[in-house]
């Protein structure tokens, strides 16, 4: 298990330059109108942020932004990638169960978003990234 999240493959030149482009793209796009929003407005947020599993509004509200706000920043750094993409994804999947799994139309977005977060999953960090320079073991 270790070895599939914190292994960076060297790959081609092109597989590479696509992994930094999706990293980097759905990282930058994800944060000023999610994540950063509800970090900023917090506390206007908490009491009427929507209660997942039971869990109440302040500590969904604290998952989304862990996930939205600093998960995203480590997609951009290429660090922990494939770790950074999980919470991403379950939080796309929390949005898709809330609009009663509508996949089209107005909630197009999100599903571009996990198809994003799933392809950066699979294809992991590539070689510009921190994780290839923490975690390349003699290559």
């Amino acid at each position: 298990m270790k070895k599939f999240f914190l292994t960076v493959h060297k790959g081609t030149a092109a597989s590479n330059l696509s992994a930094f482009i999706l990293r980097v793209g759905f990282g930058v796009l994800m944060i000023p109108r999610h994540g950063y929003v509800k970090l900023v407005e917090f506390n206007e947020r908490k009491e009427q942020f929507m209660d997942f599993l039971g869990l109440g509004g302040t500590v969904t509200l604290s998952l989304t932004i862990f996930a939205e706000f600093f998960c995203s920043i480590l997609l951009i750094l290429g660090l922990f990638t494939r770790l950074a993409a999980i919470p991403l994804l379950i939080t796309v999947l929390v949005i898709f169960s809330v609009h009663n799994w509508e996949f089209f139309g107005k909630y197009e977005l999100a599903t571009a978003f996990f198809i994003g977060y799933v392809s950066i999953f699979i294809l992991g960090p590539g070689k510009f990234s921190l994780d290839y320079l923490l975690f390349k073991k003699g290559r």
